[in-house]
């Protein structure tokens, strides 16, 4: 059996909960460093879970020493070239985010505020309504799509509200 080394998991453990925990921040910069904490933990695991060196993949006569096992070093640059690219990405949303609104948060969704509000206010959504065999439910349907549609209509006035308070602070 081959011994694993504990300070090489436990690093690998903590720099992917670090980098999990920076991922559900809203911050965008945040996020990158999270994304780049995760995948050097991600490395250092698939490092760690090769162990040690084996038996060569092509052995030739008079060979006897043990070489490593190439998988988890092509696993590990593979996974470099993926978090470069993420990173790259990432990066031109938080400089976009930055350049549109002069900070790099996420944004609420605006289809997600309507269904917060939706579910807040307690409204049976249409396609629930109509699965059910009570023909009740079936007319407190046609209350929803009036309700969905007040809510998207507070929506709007909210978004125009938002706009317009940015053109005038932008001036």
């Amino acid at each position: 059996m081959n011994d694993v080394n504990l300070t090489l998991v436990i690093t690998s453990a903590a720099l992917i909960g670090c980098g999990v925990y920076l991922l559900l921040e809203r911050s965008l910069s945040r996020v990158l460093v999270g994304f780049l904490l995760m995948g050097n933990g991600v490395s250092l695991a698939f490092l760690v879970a090769g162990g040690e060196g084996a038996a060569p993949p092509i052995v030739e006569d008079g060979v006897t020493e043990a070489i490593s096992d190439p998988l988890p070093q092509a696993m590990v640059l593979t996974a470099i070239v993926i978090t470069l690219a993420t990173t790259a990405f990432v990066l031109a949303m938080a400089y976009r985010s930055w350049q549109l609104n002069g900070h790099d948060d996420v944004q609420d969704d605006v289809e997600d505020a309507m269904i917060r509000r939706l579910a807040a206010s307690d409204v049976t959504s249409q396609a629930y309504s109509a699965a059910s065999d009570d023909p009740d439910q079936v007319d407190e349907s046609s209350d929803f799509v009036e309700g969905e549609l007040a809510a998207e209509d507070d929506v709007a006035q909210v978004a125009r509200r938002e706009e317009n308070d940015d053109e005038g602070t932008s001036r």
